[in-house]
């Protein structure tokens, strides 16, 4: 899956014609699609023939991604739909209007704003990142289960690595920290997409759980909720330092479609410390793996959203 060849490396356009084949007759949905990595996702799953419905928070903001898409591409096959991660009420009516399809890609985000809550008085980012992404997975999974291939893509961050699940504090209300708690949000991201994909397994489901990075790209992910020194460093970061948003959609785009694509398998940039490149198998944080802290965060998930997944857990606790 990773680029082999000699000298200049191909762009992100020429390694999807090689790498993914076409994806008529696939329905793909993208959270958080009207900018940056969920745009390209979109861009590049439509022009492989898949249908698509991108979800938005703002109508405005996914109208005018719309238009663009549709512009550069007027047969694809693209909708939006609004959907507010932020709310969990809007998460279950969403789930309640949504039909049959094939792959969910958990890809919205936000990243090291101020303290915030979601509207169900959640810290922001697990809120969004995490807990919205949890509810949505379990209210359509049944969904999921119709179709030959179903995968649930779950996009974290590389600094997952830098992270630990604060379950004494886990809304910041004692110690909050912007990147500590993003941080804790995509360990979370890891430990749930893990955990599902045991879950799922040991239930015989035929759908795949997946994770993708996509190490050091620039989007406006790290402008719109950094304030302040931290979102003037973190534009000239992706100025001097990253990589494309395009590229940067490319490990998610191969879970997401990718033939070999097993369960449980996590796909990140294969340069220099995961920050760039193009796709290939990469190693979550080991501590992810604990079975123990899985069930966990499994269990208070459930609680705080209020959607339980039909997936007992299976095995010894602790074992990994």
């Amino acid at each position: 899956m990773s680029s082999t060849t000699d000298g200049e490396k191909p762009s992100a356009a020429s390694w999807l014609a090689d790498h993914i084949s076409s994806q008529v007759g696939r329905t793909f949905l993208v959270t958080g699609a009207n900018s940056g990595l969920g745009l390209e996702t979109v861009r590049a799953l439509g022009a492989l023939g898949g249908n698509v419905i991108m979800t938005a928070r703002d109508r405005r903001r996914g109208e005018q991604a719309l238009e663009e898409l549709l512009g550069a591409q007027p047969d694809a096959k693209i909708e939006l739909r609004l959907l507010d991660l932020a709310d969990l009420d809007s998460v279950a009516q969403f789930a309640g209007t949504l039909g049959e399809f094939d792959v969910l890609i958990n890809n919205a985000g936000v990243m090291m704003p101020p303290h915030g809550r979601t509207r169900q008085g959640y810290e922001l980012q697990f809120g969004v990142n995490h807990l919205g992404h949890f509810a949505l997975t379990g209210l359509l999974l049944d969904r999921l289960s119709r179709s030959q291939d179903g995968r649930v893509v779950t996009v974290t961050s590389g600094l997952h690595k830098r992270g630990r699940i604060h379950f004494d504090d886990l809304h910041g209300e004692s110690d909050y920290g912007r990147s500590k708690y993003y941080s804790q949000s995509k360990l979370a991201n890891v430990v749930f997409a893990l955990e599902l994909n045991r879950r799922l397994r040991a239930n015989g489901v035929p759908v795949r759980s997946v994770l993708a990075h996509p190490g050091y790209s620039a989007t406006n992910l790290q402008t719109s909720g950094p304030t302040g020194v931290g979102k003037l460093l973190l534009k000239a970061g992706n100025r001097l330092f990253a990589q494309e948003a395009d590229m940067g959609a490319l490990p998610q785009l191969y879970a997401a479609t990718g033939e070999d694509v097993e369960s449980g398998q996590f796909f990140g940039p294969d340069g220099r410390g995961e920050s760039k490149g193009f796709p290939t198998l990469v190693e979550p944080l080991d501590d992810a793996r604990d079975r123990e802290l899985g069930k966990r965060l499994w269990d208070i998930s459930e609680e705080l959203t209020g959607v339980r997944i039909p997936l007992p857990r299976s095995g010894p606790a602790g074992a990994r």
